[in-house]
């Protein structure tokens, strides 16, 4: 095949995946999705559409200098070192999922369920927390001498906490409301397990006991591994999937969020 040609489909190729992510972005953002995971695909979207369309103009521009000829041909090498570890990153977390079953004898000895909050834009449940609610009722109801413990601090832009709407919810499906116990101050996963610590103990439940974890799929492997890494000796996790429209976008703010964890030295 002739170069030109295979110039021009890399050419149309790269467009597509320009305004897929562009449009993607721009959906998720107009239901109040807005964090890192829907933004970064946006700028790299507009990035590559205006590469395309000023790309005579940037040929020329580069080939004008020697240096500018090698800074290019780096940060393609660079762009390809990273995506090529984002789609490891996802295999990665795909198969942790995947091995993360869990079966009555190992939640046999579970004193509390503990569900993380994964932030809300409404003093409502989001589709992704309305799932990870959904599956601690169900370890609810297969535990009912387990607390629940629901974790999620307070959105400056909101008047309640991620907590009150968790508990509110659980309370609304029918939990009662003596075994729900609410932390409110948290705002990162750190936070959620630290803080959680002193309110489970005042219930009795020790870090040497059983916790079941309640997450999303995506998020169970980080929140196992801070669990450990703050003592918690028996815990076990179970991980609610992602609606799909999101499901991608989440797993990219959880590459970032993975290394943020072991630069901040959280494992």
């Amino acid at each position: 095949m002739p170069a030109s040609v295979l110039r021009q489909l890399f050419s149309i190729v790269t467009v597509l995946i320009a305004a897929l992510l562009v449009v993607d972005a721009v959906f998720l953002m107009s239901t109040g999705l807005v964090n890192f995971g829907v933004v970064l695909p946006l700028c790299i979207g507009c990035g590559l559409m205006v590469l395309r369309w000023k790309s005579q103009q940037f040929g020329r521009w580069r080939s004008q200098k020697l240096w500018r000829q090698k800074v290019w041909m780096l940060a393609r090498l660079l762009a390809g070192a990273w995506l090529l570890s984002l789609v490891l990153f996802f295999i990665f977390l795909q198969r942790s999922n995947d091995a993360a079953g869990l079966t009555d004898k190992k939640t046999a000895a579970v004193k509390a369920i503990m569900v993380l909050g994964s932030g809300s834009l409404k003093c409502s449940a989001s589709p992704t927390l309305a799932a990870r609610l959904d599956l601690g009722l169900e370890w609810a109801r297969r535990l009912p001498a387990a607390k629940v413990l629901v974790t999620g601090g307070k959105n400056w832009t909101l008047p309640c906490s991620e907590a009150q709407i968790m508990g509110d919810y659980l309370r609304a499906h029918g939990l009662a409301a003596e075994r729900i116990i609410q932390e409110e101050r948290s705002t990162t996963t750190y936070e959620n397990l630290l803080f959680s610590q002193p309110l489970l103990e005042k219930n009795a439940v020790m870090p040497q006991d059983g916790i079941l974890i309640v997450s999303s799929d995506f998020h169970v492997l980080r929140a196992r591994m801070i669990a450990h890494r703050l003592g918690w000796s028996s815990v076990q996790t179970a991980g609610a999937a992602t609606p799909l429209y999101i499901r991608y976008n989440d797993w990219l703010r959880e590459y970032f969020s993975f290394i943020k964890g072991f630069l901040l030295r959280m494992y």
